[in-house]
């Protein structure tokens, strides 16, 4: 029925539209109009539409709490009798009833009975309201083509009220974007604060112990849980430091290479398949960190344990042979892997940006191509190239799917890349993984995590955005 009633709008709206050019044309016989008679029939078609759109927002909004209290207006004692949670339980299985659904296998007698005739009841009601919506959606779009019939004259701005009409959806358009950062930031900084009232700041940011397990009763075993976050904080840090030890020399000589010695060909080639990377889902960087890169990682260790083992080096050697797929180098390896692609196409866009009068003048006093690389291009695209890295450093550090799969779910205190640690993001997933309860200080672990992670990020893209906004303003 929703569909049936869009389509026949949209209809209405191409009529509307064509009828305002028509009428447009026609009353402008020998008189030179304002605005020409296509924007005469977006102005109809506006006019048609604009008020349709108004009531059937409203009546979406509306409708369902209206249809709520005339269905538990009209219902029998017995649901009447009910406690409100119960009741608001019923009034809803009748609802799903009356739709064709299936009743739950809740309600014992006289509530089983009843269900099938509220469920009918419901349905009438809910009928009603779309009925009435639609009919009062209807009457709006016609009197609203009336309105502009009357108003379409060869003096009317048209096309100053069509275009008032786009900058209002665009003003909407930017106006939805920035509510949802605040919708998002205020919910992030309200339960934050919660968890902060339940939990020490000074603990949570520096406390090197993290256990965010609470007992449901006091004499259970992990009853006071651990909210340090150092160890996420310190497992961060280092995957994402052996992430940019591989994406950032790899990625930025990779941009060298298509910048100043690949030839357009190869360059046309190269680049599109080293772009594609960006393009495979994490998951499966996930699932390459697990079933490859970990177990090869691990033979490779192990086999240099069984050569150092019984030998001077036997303390590393016995180290060596218990190393695991599991570990902080698999987990940064994959992702710097992951991230080459962020680092070479915006390090080989701003070499290319660089004027080519600094490579002639370089060329000029007798410089080889590897000295102006070295002495003129990066020194003139390092502002640039320093924001391409901040921009792969924060993606790294929001990065889920392989840490889970590649590093492991320990939050251990170390910086050694053998070792097996978890990270900010994969903690946040953890602990809101399942069936939760928000008042807990576990739960709401998540938030205090979630915001520290958001200033963080937040901290590196302002800091890459003012980069890369100077070294335009140098050359653009």
């Amino acid at each position: 029925m929703t569909w049936i009633f869009l389509i026949f709008m949209a209809v209405f709206a191409v009529l509307s539209f064509w009828g305002g050019r028509k009428l447009a044309v026609r009353r402008s016989q020998g008189v030179k109009p304002h605005s020409r008679p296509g924007q005469h029939g977006l102005y109809a078609a506006i006019g048609v539409l604009a008020p349709a759109l108004a009531v059937m927002i409203l009546a979406a909004v509306f409708s369902a709490p209206i249809e709520r209290q005339l269905i538990a207006a009209g219902a029998p004692e017995a649901v009447s009798q009910l406690e409100p949670f119960r009741r608001e339980a019923f009034i809803a299985d009748a609802r799903r009833v009356g739709q064709g659904g299936e009743a739950l296998q809740i309600w014992a007698a006289p509530y089983a009975e009843l269900l099938p005739t509220e469920g009918r009841r419901a349905h009438s009601i809910h009928a009603a309201l779309s009925w009435g919506g639609m009919t009062a959606a209807v009457i709006a779009a016609i009197l609203g083509a009336l309105f502009v019939a009357f108003r379409i004259r060869p003096e009317l701005r048209a096309r100053n009220a069509v275009e008032g009409w786009v900058v209002g959806v665009l003003f909407a358009c930017a106006t939805v974007a920035v509510l949802t950062t605040v919708g998002i930031i205020f919910s992030l900084v309200y339960d934050s604060l919660r968890f902060f009232s339940m939990v020490s700041a000074f603990e949570f940011l520096f406390g090197t112990k993290w256990s965010p397990q609470i007992a449901i009763r006091a004499d259970q075993v992990g009853s006071s849980g651990a909210f340090g976050a150092v160890p996420l904080f310190a497992g961060t840090f280092l995957i994402m430091l052996i992430a940019m030890a591989v994406a950032a020399p790899v990625g930025l000589f990779s941009a060298i290479y298509l910048s100043e010695y690949a030839s357009k060909t190869t360059r046309a080639v190269v680049k599109p398949l080293l772009e594609v990377l960006a393009g495979v889902p994490t998951v499966v960087y996930g699932f390459f960190a697990a079933l490859t890169v970990g177990p090869a990682l691990r033979v490779f260790f192990n086999t240099i344990g069984g050569w150092l083992a019984g030998g001077p080096l036997d303390g590393i050697g016995q180290y060596l042979l218990l190393v695991q797929n599991q570990m902080a180098l698999v987990a940064g390896a994959v992702m710097g892997i992951m991230l080459i692609p962020f680092v070479s196409s915006l390090s080989d866009d701003i070499m290319n940006a660089v004027p080519q009068s600094l490579r002639d003048g370089s060329y000029a006093m007798g410089a080889t191509k590897s000295e102006t690389v070295k002495k003129v291009l990066l020194p003139a695209a390092l502002p640039g190239i320093a924001g391409a890295l901040l921009l792969a450093v924060s993606r790294a550090i929001g990065e889920t799917m392989i840490v889970t799969m590649a590093a492991g779910l320990a939050a251990k205190l170390t910086l050694n890349p053998l070792e097996t640690v978890t990270t900010v993001t994969v903690q946040i997933v953890t602990l809101l993984t399942g069936d939760q309860e928000f008042n807990s200080p576990k739960t709401l672990a998540a938030f205090g995590l979630g915001l520290t992670l958001f200033v963080v990020t937040l901290a590196l893209n302002v800091v890459a955005m003012r980069i890369v906004q100077a070294y335009r303003e140098q050359y653009d």
